[in-house]
């Protein structure tokens, strides 16, 4: 594991939600991707993950969304294993994932494509409860519930994404380059959306190429290389050391 930047007593009174350990995976069974990464999200924090292309990052995610099994380590979520678990029970205990891409179905309408975050949702009163919820929250999407989400501009389609992800009403959102490929007032824009889910009780685990952005939003933050940590601490010391601003902050 990487270097620590300080000791962190205050958070440690917050409740552990996801507890990543020792997490190991290959690809083919050959390429390690992950070596030995470890990581922790508590209650109503804001978490990111920083690095290259290629570090790790959303491999970590899709490991911990079942996606991808590890070869050893342990992911705790709420005191529970789920390491191996199939993707729709790690939904279940309360795990969304807004993927890179943002994997939206092009082809269906916005209200459906919402619906569809909250197929494992049984009772409709909730899922009706969770649409004005969101409507509310991304106002465009609601003028536009009728229209083709792939007939969306980029920076809709990532409000979509983000509404659809928290259709199932999940305890920690998971968000991988939520600002790829927006202009700059939609990245201010995502960045609101991601402080006011937060501040709704939402736990974020963030994996952003804008480490600027990231850091800003997050509490505390790990820095990959190669499938490993080798930083961690609270984002502003992060900012402050040379390794990051050199590598990713242009200073």
């Amino acid at each position: 594991q990487g270097t620590v930047m300080e000791d962190r007593p205050e958070d440690c009174e917050k409740k552990v939600m996801l507890d990543v350990s020792c997490l190991v995976v290959r690809y083919g069974g050959e390429i390690e991707a992950l070596r030995d990464v470890s990581l922790t999200v508590r209650e109503h924090e804001v978490i990111t993950m920083i690095g290259a292309n290629g570090a790790g990052k959303t491999t970590t995610l899709k490991t911990i969304s079942g996606l991808l099994h590890p070869m050893a380590g342990s992911i705790e979520f709420l005191g529970k294993r789920i390491d191996g678990q199939p993707p729709r029970m790690i939904v279940e205990e309360g795990i969304s994932l807004v993927p890179e891409g943002r994997g939206i179905f092009p082809q269906m309408m916005v209200l459906d494509n919402l619906k569809a975050g909250a197929h494992l949702v049984s009772d409709r009163r909730i899922v009706a409860k969770e649409l004005e919820r969101n409507f509310a929250r991304f106002p465009i999407l609601a003028d536009r519930r009728r229209q083709l989400a792939g007939s969306l501009s980029g920076g809709e389609q990532q409000m979509l994404a983000i509404a659809r992800g928290l259709m199932n009403q999940p305890k920690l959102l998971m968000m991988d380059e939520p600002s790829m490929g927006l202009a700059p007032l939609m990245v201010k824009q995502v960045t609101y959306f991601i402080r006011d889910i937060s501040s709704q009780g939402v736990s974020v685990l963030l994996v952003e190429q804008n480490a600027s952005m990231a850091l800003s939003l997050a509490s505390r933050g790990y820095v990959l290389e190669t499938g490993r940590v080798v930083l961690e601490g609270k984002s502003k010391k992060l900012r402050e050391t040379e390794q990051v601003r050199r590598a990713y902050l242009g200073g």
